[in-house]
């Protein structure tokens, strides 16, 4: 009987790792939506974007694949298109009215709904490493402006002067705006609101996390907030359902709490994550608005949708397999 006991609990034990080592990992990151056409790419920038891309992508996934966690994953993951000049995040962010960066981003913990945000940041090196930051060492969810920023001096996150995110690139594409004599109180131009960063990543242990970084619509005025900051709107993680990041006219995100209401879907409709997507941008589209989303689901199943021309992303799936694009198929 006692050798039936210890044979029993072999099993058990074996049965457990089974189990565990069946959870499935996967990353899925996106770059921006917006009206992104193939006949308006050189072959050179093209290219550059994939590169950057399959970098930023890889680098989480080779956390995943060596047992660490989704939230390291994806904030190694932002990190890297952060610190591009190709993307609306970080160094290469869009300008304000006033010719300055201000930088958004927020990360979501699908484990325990823990979250943390900051809003219309100057001097953050990594604004994805501020928000995770909030989430770890304050009893806040939320920072903004200068308190964002001193938030990340105290905590010894890197900071840089705001001269640093400024690029040629954006720098021209707003004095064209001005030269146009487009209203400052109106910066909701065509192809102003695209660009933001983003990943979800789902770990061995079945944790999911989601994080977006962004610099906002070029020309916004009046220290303008979009939806990235905001839990639930821009970005959500719940281990139940999914991790969601959205990029668009954050406006109409805001107002459809697209990331949260794709997690509703899942949870209380038994709605796929594909489907769910598309009618949450649907809304959006209903209701003005343009973007798109990634997300990964508890079961490591992917959706990469918008209704725009074409959106930046990328995913690895749990057998290695690396998916990239640009244009709509």
């Amino acid at each position: 009987m006692k050798k039936l006991f210890i044979l029993l609990f072999v099993l058990l034990i074996i049965s457990c790792s089974i189990e565990s080592n069946e959870n499935k990992i996967g990353i899925v990151i996106h770059g921006g939506a917006g009206t992104i056409l193939k006949e308006n790419m050189t072959a050179e920038l093209e290219n550059s974007y994939m590169i950057k891309l399959e970098e930023a992508v890889t680098k989480g996934y080779d956390i995943l694949k060596n047992g660490g966690s989704s939230k390291d994953a994806v904030e190694q993951a932002i990190r890297v298109m952060e610190d591009s000049p190709l993307f609306n995040a970080g160094v290469g962010a869009v300008l304000t009215n006033d010719e300055r960066v201000s930088l958004d981003a927020s990360f979501m913990d699908g484990e325990n709904l823990n979250a943390g945000a900051i809003a219309g940041s100057s001097y953050v090196k990594n604004p994805i490493s501020a928000a995770i930051a909030v989430m770890e060492k304050s009893p806040h969810v939320l920072l903004s402006s200068k308190g964002a920023d001193d938030f990340a001096i105290e905590m010894g996150i890197d900071t840089v002067p705001n001269s640093y995110f400024i690029t040629e690139r954006r720098l021209n594409s707003l004095r064209r705006l001005k030269d146009k004599n487009v209203s400052y109180k109106d910066p909701f131009i065509k192809d102003s609101k695209f660009g933001t960063v983003g990943s979800v990543a789902i770990d061995i242990k079945g944790n999911i996390s989601a994080g977006t970084s962004t610099g906002g619509t070029t020309n916004k005025i009046w220290g303008r907030i979009g939806d990235v900051p905001i839990i639930g709107a821009g970005n959500y993680a719940n281990n139940e359902c999914c991790g969601i990041s959205a990029t668009g006219w954050g406006e109409h995100f805001i107002r459809n709490v697209v990331a949260y209401d794709i997690a509703a879907q899942i949870i209380y409709k038994n709605e796929n994550i594909v489907d769910a997507s598309k009618k949450s941008l649907d809304k959006v589209k209903a209701t003005g608005g343009d973007g798109g989303v990634i997300g990964l689901d508890k079961n490591g199943n992917v959706a990469m949708e918008f209704n725009t021309a074409g959106m930046y992303r990328a995913h690895i799936d749990n057998e290695g397999n690396i998916t990239i694009k640009i244009y709509k198929d």
